[in-house]
Parts: C-alpha cells; sequence; structure tokens
C-alpha cells in the first residue's frame, strides 16, 4: 500500500469544483486565484476580511457572501487533506479533527473531490466523490452531503456548524466510519415463504436488513467481507444498538441463511401503501402469534416503525381503557362524562373542535375520541396506574422485546399532575411507535400480549419477553366492544368499511410542538391480523394512517 501520510498533511486532489468558483491548489496547496464570480463576491470577501481584521463584531442574518465564504474554507481545506485547517473553520475543531482524521486513516477515503450546491439560507449541499482502498482493493465511494454556516459566539464570524452528518448523512454524534472486514458476515433473509427479501425489492427493510445481519450473521453460517461501513455508538443502558450499516462493499462476504415471518404479499403491499404519503410507516403482525408480517416506511434510512418514539395520542386511550374498566372506573354502556372542556393540574383540556356528548356512554365516547373522557378520570387515579398496566399487560415500556432486530419498546413513564392526565390520551410523556401500537390492538383483541418477533425465537433459543399479568376476560370483553364499535360506528368507520364483523379499531391525532398538523394515527384488527399505522404530520388518523392499515388488513383477509 505505501507508506501512508499524516492525516493531517496538505494533498493536492485536483481543484474544488464550488458552483461557479475554482479553487486554483499552488505550490504548498495554497488557493492562489479565483475564476470570475460576476456578483462582487470577491469584493465582499476582501471587505469581510477587513472587518474582521478591525475586530467588529458582526450580528444579524448571515450574507450570501458569507455563507459561499464559510463553506468554500472549509470544503477546500477538507478536498486538500488539511484536517488542521478544515477544522479551524468549524465551531468545534477537536470533533471535526477526530471526524476528518478517521476519514482517511480509519475509512481509507481517498482522491476526494466536493462539488458546492446552491445554498438555501446558511444550508450548503455539497456532493462527494471519492475512492475507498484497503489492502489492493478499490471502489469508488460517492454521496449527498450538506452543511450549515453560522456565527461564531466571540466575533460573529461565520463558520461551519460542525455536525458528524457533514462527513456522511447517515452519521449521528459517536458513529465512525471504518473500512476493513465487516464485523458480521452478510445474510440472506428469506420472507415466510422462502423468497429472498432484497432492498431493490422492499426499499423499507433496508434498516431491517442491517439488523437481521449483525444479530444473525455468524449464526446463520456466512463469512465476513470488506467494507466501508459506518460503525454505531453503543447503546446507551437500557436501550438496543442501531446495527452498523454498510456504505461499500470492497469484496463479497459469503452470506448465511436466515428465514424471517415477513409474508411478501403484505410486504408489497405495505410498501405500496407508504410510498403514496410522506412520513407513513406501518407494522402488521398475526395476534395469536407475535409474528411480525410486514413493516414499511417512507423515510428508508430509519426504521419508524420499529424504533420510532412518538405521541400516539388517542390510540393509547386503549390502554387507557383497560385501566378504566379494571378499576371500575367506566364501563360501555353506562353514563359517563364528555364535556366540552376539563382543568386538570392548571391545565385545560378540551374536545376536537371543542365538542361535547350529553348524556352519552362511555362507548360513545371512546368511538368519537372524547378526550375530556378520558380527562375527567384523572383525579381518581393514582400517577404510576397507567405505567403500571401499561407494563404488566401489554408489555410496554420494559426495554426487553426480543423481535430479532433493534426495537423501541415504547415508553409510558410514571407523572403527576397535568402531564400524568395529558398521558392518558396518549400525549405527555408517552412515546410509541406502529409495532408498539400493532401489539397494544393484538392484545386488546386476544386478551394476551405474545411479543411481536421478526426471526422465531427457536432459531437461536432467544427468550420472548412476557407480560406479568393477563387482563380479565370482563375487561377484555368492555375492551373488544369499544373497539368493535369505533370501527362500526366510529372515527374509524369510514376507513374500516366491509372489514366487519371481527374487528376493531383507534383513531388517533398526536399533537407536536411545532407542527402545523398533528400526526395521524390508527391501529385495528381483522380477524387474526392486526396494524397499526402513523403518518407524521398528517392530520387526522381516520383519514391518513387509517386507509393506509385497512388496505393491509383487506389485502391480508
Amino acid at each position: 500500500m505505501g507508506k501512508r501520510r499524516r492525516a493531517t498533511e496538505r494533498k493536492s486532489n485536483g481543484p474544488l469544483v464550488i458552483a461557479g468558483l475554482l479553487a486554483v491548489v499552488g505550490v504548498g496547496g495554497a488557493v492562489v486565484g479565483y475564476s470570475v464570480m460576476g456578483d462582487g463576491a470577491a469584493a465582499e470577501d476582501r471587505t469581510t476580511a477587513t472587518a474582521d481584521h478591525e475586530e467588529v463584531k458582526k450580528k444579524g442574518p448571515l450574507s450570501a457572501s458569507e455563507v459561499q465564504t464559510a463553506a468554500t474554507a472549509f470544503l477546500t481545506a477538507w478536498q486538500q487533506g488539511d484536517v488542521t485547517k478544515a477544522a479551524a473553520a468549524t465551531d468545534d475543531s477537536a470533533a471535526a479533527t477526530r471526524a476528518l482524521t478517521g476519514y482517511g486513516k480509519d475509512a481509507h477515503i481517498t482522491g476526494v473531490t466536493l462539488t458546492r450546491g446552491t445554498p438555501s439560507g446558511a444550508s450548503v449541499p455539497f456532493s462527494v466523490k471519492a475512492t475507498v482502498s484497503y489492502q489492493g482493493k478499490s471502489k469508488p465511494l460517492a454521496y449527498e452531503s450538506k452543511l450549515t454556516v453560522v456565527r461564531r459566539a466571540d466575533d460573529g464570524a461565520p463558520q461551519v456548524r460542525w455536525q458528524p452528518s457533514v462527513v456522511h448523512p447517515d452519521l449521528t454524534d459517536g458513529d465512525r466510519l471504518v473500512t476493513g472486514e465487516a464485523g458480521a458476515p452478510p445474510v440472506r433473509a428469506l420472507d415466510r415463504a422462502g423468497g429472498e427479501l432484497t432492498t431493490a425489492k422492499y426499499p423499507s427493510l433496508g434498516p431491517v436488513m442491517d439488523g437481521l445481519r449483525e444479530k444473525y450473521g455468524k449464526k446463520a453460517g456466512g463469512t465476513a467481507g470488506v467494507e466501508l461501513r459506518i460503525v454505531r455508538k453503543a447503546a446507551a443502558k437500557g436501550t438496543q444498538k442501531t446495527p452498523d450499516k454498510t456504505l461499500v462493499t470492497l469484496s463479497e462476504g459469503t452470506p448465511g441463511t436466515l428465514k424471517t415471518t415477513l409474508n411478501p404479499t403484505l410486504q408489497a403491499k405495505a410498501e405500496q401503501q407508504v410510498a403514496a404519503k410522506d412520513k407513513a410507516s406501518v407494522v402488521i403482525m398475526r395476534p395469536s402469534t407475535g409474528e411480525i408480517l410486514a413493516v414499511a416506511n417512507s423515510n428508508h434510512g430509519f426504521n419508524v416503525g420499529f424504533q420510532g418514539s412518538l405521541a400516539p395520542g388517542s390510540t393509547m386511550k386503549i390502554v387507557t381503557s383497560t385501566l378504566l374498566f379494571e378499576k371500575g372506573l367506566a364501563s360501555p354502556d353506562k353514563p359517563h362524562p364528555c364535556p366540552k372542556y376539563f382543568t386538570y393540574g392548571g391545565w385545560k383540556f378540551q374536545n376536537v373542535k371543542e365538542f361535547e356528548i350529553k348524556k352519552g356512554t362511555f362507548k360513545a365516547s371512546f368511538a368519537a375520541s372524547c378526550n375530556t373522557a378520558f380527562i375527567s378520570q384523572a383525579k381518581k387515579l393514582h400517577d404510576d396506574d397507567l405505567t403500571k398496566v401499561a407494563q404488566q399487560v401489554y408489555g410496554l415500556g420494559l426495554n426487553n422485546w426480543s423481535i430479532g432486530v433493534p426495537t423501541f419498546d415504547g415508553a409510558v413513564p410514571v407523572q403527576s399532575a397535568a402531564p400524568m392526565a395529558a398521558s392518558l390520551i396518549g400525549q405527555g410523556g408517552v412515546r410509541m411507535n406502529p409495532l408498539n401500537m400493532a401489539s397494544v390492538v393484538s392484545t386488546a383483541k386476544t386478551g394476551v400480549f405474545r411479543q411481536p418477533y421478526l426471526v422465531s425465537p427457536s432459531v437461536d433459543n432467544r427468550t420472548l419477553a412476557k407480560a406479568s399479568r393477563t387482563m380479565s376476560a370482563s375487561t377484555q370483553a368492555q375492551l373488544k366492544d369499544v373497539l368493535q364499535y369505533t370501527a362500526a360506528a366510529g372515527t374509524a368507520a369510514k376507513a374500516m368499511a366491509g372489514l366487519g364483523p371481527d374487528f376493531g379499531a383507534k383513531t388517533g391525532s398526536a399533537e407536536v410542538d411545532g407542527q402545523k398538523q398533528p400526526n395521524g394515527w390508527f391501529a385495528a384488527w381483522k380477524g387474526d391480523l392486526a396494524g397499526a399505522g402513523v403518518v407524521q404530520e398528517g392530520g387526522h388518523g381516520g383519514d391518513t394512517a387509517g386507509p393506509i392499515v385497512a388496505a393491509l388488513l383487506r389485502a391480508g383477509s
């Protein structure tokens, strides 16, 4: 391979192409000239330099010239291999130095060419073309990234805000780029019918395939190849590590074979359904066994279906209703208050469009998704009541699911006062994802929590999570009653039309700060199929996530 240069040594890899600007590298790697910009940028840059020299602190929004100058300085130094200079152009030189040094030393990336795109405000997109070389093998590397320019705190000078994603968009804090023998052999994953699962056929399965490989690569009998990959940071205590991600394969390993529970028909349908909407995710499973039949996400880079952490809105009322039935605080056909407003803990809660139900039953309130019907019961509950039911009956929030790939297993923290009341309607600190809510509606349907799984526990003799207790027959009967009524005549009726009589559903809309529209949720079962979905910023769950889930229940019936 020859003697490797120090990471901080300047190297000339050709001219840096940045929009209309061409940095001409002269002796010693110094930038000695620019092509004509035609917009007075060079003169503005000289003015900026004078202002810096006079120690005039700049304030206010960044000018286009300042953004251009800061981005160009960073990208030029990075391309030249001058790590010290590139890092100095950022607001965290230490972190930038580590990352850019590792880019050459650990990732073995050379021949870097950076091409700047058109800035949008302070954000500057750029493309990267380079070569990955290791033990005599080389492959091209190409991807898109972006940086953001900010003002330095002490003098207001423009500089690049350092984030790991500047180096590669898939990097987060603590991740590393590494080229070498892969940490795990590749896996040839199969669906339940024996067909091969590929990201070309099922784009959503990229994160799933990464997870399967990391957990089962060695167990499945494969041999590792040589790759450039993102090595993820260690997981925090009580959480599951995000799988490493392969970026470039220099030499193929020999894959082992692993069978999953995915249904090819439902997986294809799920991919089709989420592709029609932005920020949509869905999971379908079998309540009687816990087998996961499909998972799909509009965003193929992160598996919101398994690892998302979002307020579930009114779909959480399934769990809350379980609590109220157990405590005798509600019954489907008994009168139950649903006022326009209810104040608890200093917060004033209200229903969508401030509706009310006069002299109605709990079933009517559940079907109409009346918030105040649940908030009004907060004063009769202990702070940890909802947490206990979520953990003990639904298996949520214990971080012990083992489905075959990493998951977020829900969170229902103990809260008090107004946040506790908000948690009853799926807000406050409650966090879920479609997998969690598909499991919740499955448990409501069968009365028994069966941990969802993607790979049979018989493959590796792992132990699946179990609930510490099951709901009573009376509670389950009441729960199915209100869910069936909601599917037949409530907010879920439009989406669930024609799927009865063995069905049940709950809609949800979760408010999120800074969003114009809430996240739309939907959880439902039909026979021995159950599923849940979310469309972030989609609005009402019955209109957005509902059709996605219902289409899959129809396809699997």
